[in-house]
């Protein structure tokens, strides 16, 4: 599929993806060395070329909105290594101030509204947040993200129908990574293509091969530009996989080594690379440079983590509660 992609695209994927590849292996193994970082904690190794792909189908001011297995996406949005591994380890200086931890990454400057820890929450406020654009008379797309057991919640349904009643500018990407915690999918529906749920709304929808970066930015494209064009809303269903547990405590009992091998086998960086190196885009030594960077870049960010200041005891409260002060405008 190079012929329809740039060498720069090319090259723009890899980087990313790895830098995604070893900020979540890092940041795992900060996790583990005891007192480091703390909470719930899910990553995203695997399921890499979403991110990838979705970021080359959409502008900067497209909002993302997402669930706790938010490291990636946040990256890939632009949110910075050294914010987003601070705020992993409650310090300061993160992207929610140390507050949010793991599961409520946040960067609004860079159009990523979360990072949410309840399951299914974002899809309703994925909705609203194209409903604001929508309002607002932007051309903005929302891209909202949800796994397979998200797909199982009642909102669900309840978005579906106003979505597509109001033609909401908004891409619902369901990240099917085969297991909703440790149930698989064909456990918890008789519908296991979800994609299919569309149906019942007359909402347009797709299965995507969402272990290749070409396939996944080609089936965005199409559904952004429809949402632009003010068709309403698509949903996506990306057939994905993670090669990590649900969370960090997970012992997998529920899958087997040579399933996950399996899919290692078709691994999204290693296509990469490999489109690269074919058609003579980069050397496999100058691939070796970026993956050196992007370890002195994640390095760094494990610095700035362990040498930024905890929050304040005077921060406990702020960003929490409204001021009760606050002057409401009254007619």
């Amino acid at each position: 599929m190079a012929q329809n992609f740039s060498k720069e695209t090319y090259l723009y994927w890899y980087e990313l993806m790895q830098l995604i590849r070893q900020f979540e292996s890092k940041s795992e193994e900060m996790y583990k060395m005891a007192g480091k970082i703390r909470g719930f904690f899910h990553v995203y190794n695997g399921q890499e070329a979403i991110a990838a792909g979705c970021m080359t189908a959409t502008n900067h001011e497209d909002p993302f909105i997402t669930g706790y297995r938010d490291h990636g996406l946040a990256l890939a949005k632009g949110m910075s290594p050294n914010a987003a591994m601070a705020e992993l380890y409650g310090k300061a200086t993160g992207c929610s101030k140390g507050k949010g931890g793991s599961m409520h990454l946040f960067d609004k400057a860079n159009y990523f509204f979360g990072g949410h820890g309840i399951v299914g929450a974002q899809i309703g406020t994925g909705a609203g947040l194209a409903f604001a654009e929508q309002y607002r008379g932007s051309k903005n797309v929302v891209l909202c993200f949800f796994g397979d057991g998200a797909a199982r919640q009642g909102m669900l349904h309840e978005v579906f129908n106003l979505a597509m009643l109001w033609k909401l500018p908004v891409v619902f990407i369901c990240e099917n990574n085969n297991y909703a915690m440790g149930t698989s999918i064909e456990r918890t529906s008789n519908v296991i293509d979800i994609y299919k749920l569309a149906d019942a709304y007359e909402m347009p929808s797709d299965k995507i091969d969402g272990m290749t970066a070409e396939a996944v930015h080609e089936g965005v494209a199409r559904a952004v530009k429809r949402a632009r064009e003010g068709e309403g809303p698509t949903l996506l269903e990306m057939k994905t996989y993670r090669y990590k547990g649900h969370s960090v405590s997970d012992p997998q009992k529920y899958r087997t080594k040579d399933e996950v091998e399996e899919y290692k086998n078709q691994d999204p960086i290693t296509k990469v690379a490999n489109t690269i190196l074919a058609n003579k885009f980069a050397t496999a030594e100058e691939l070796k440079a970026i993956d050196d960077k992007i370890a002195a870049i994640v390095d760094g960010s494990v610095k700035f983590a362990e040498e930024s200041p905890w929050p304040d005891d005077s921060e406990v409260l702020k960003d929490v509660y409204m001021d009760q002060s606050y002057p409401f405008i009254v007619d």
